[in-house]
């Protein structure tokens, strides 16, 4: 991926370095939460937040520096977001509107939002109720190691996926879902759960082309990175590793192959019109 020298966004609230404490009531239940949705990026926050117990701030004395590793690859996280920011301002002003530009939130450990408090073992996640995306960048690692998705681009893919969310919450997609999600059985929600986050993986799909077509931001291999990730992180093939079978209604994100095919349709297209998951 090029991605030296380019433009770095200043929606970034760097609290790595910034150790957190909490005591958490119901350690046992929270702890198995933890577990179960560290497979996973991008979950509702609503979901897999604990929002009992109290934070104690950062201690100002405490802060460690960062390494030059470590603020490379914060470096890389903020022109990834830029360019999402490029691609989505250009979108949204065609369709004759604004894009509200996130704010991308790096922490260690654990962190505060709008929508609670969560730790590294979540994920990254976007909380809609402060228009923030919260990454863990250890995860990076994990996704690698853990997950076989190796590759500057399958970073970039989970950065632009929880973007996707973002547009969701601009557009009042996010609000419809979690209004019919209210009204629905719990197979039924998990259903618009994964038309939600299928359609976040389309509009990664899309920055992708913007990115290729619009800033030659891709180079060989960047697509394969993307797709390599989307199928690691498939419901089916979590589940399989996690418990040894598969539980189809339980699905939250969808397999591996729709996640696949929905970015690939994104990045075929470049337009809003190809992302409809919601159409039956």
């Amino acid at each position: 991926m090029r991605w030296k020298n380019r433009r770095q966004s200043t929606n970034i609230e760097d609290r790595r370095r910034r150790p957190m404490s909490r005591k958490v009531a119901g350690g046992g239940l929270g702890t198995i939460i933890l577990v179960l949705v560290g497979l996973y990026f991008g979950i509702d926050p609503g979901v897999i937040l604990q929002n009992t117990g109290t934070l104690s701030p950062p201690s100002q004395t405490s802060q460690v520096a960062l390494s030059p590793e470590e603020k490379e690859l914060g470096e890389f996280v903020a022109v990834v977001l830029a360019d999402t920011e490029d691609t989505w301002r250009h979108i949204f002003e065609q369709e004759g509107s604004r894009y509200r530009e996130p704010t991308l939130v790096l922490f260690s450990g654990a962190v505060e939002s709008a929508c609670g408090y969560a730790q590294s073992a979540t994920g990254p996640f976007y909380c809609p109720a402060d228009e923030k995306v919260y990454i863990d960048l250890s995860f990076f690692e994990a996704l690698q190691n853990r997950f076989g998705a190796p590759g500057d681009f399958a970073q970039a893919y989970v950065i632009a996926h929880e973007i996707g969310h973002h547009v969701q919450t601009l557009a009042g997609i996010s609000e419809k879902v979690h209004a019919a999600k209210r009204q629905s059985s719990e197979r039924e929600a998990n259903a618009l759960s994964v038309r939600q986050e299928l359609q976040a993986d389309c509009f990664a799909g899309i920055w992708a082309y913007h990115a290729d077509r619009a800033r030659q931001l891709l180079e060989k291999g960047d697509i394969d990175e993307a797709l390599n990730a989307a199928n690691a992180i498939g419901d089916d093939r979590l589940q399989m590793q996690s418990q040894g079978h598969v539980v189809p209604d339980s699905f939250t994100h969808g397999t591996s192959a729709q996640r696949i095919e929905w970015f690939k349709r994104g990045f075929a297209t470049g337009s809003l019109s190809a992302c409809n998951t919601f159409k039956n």
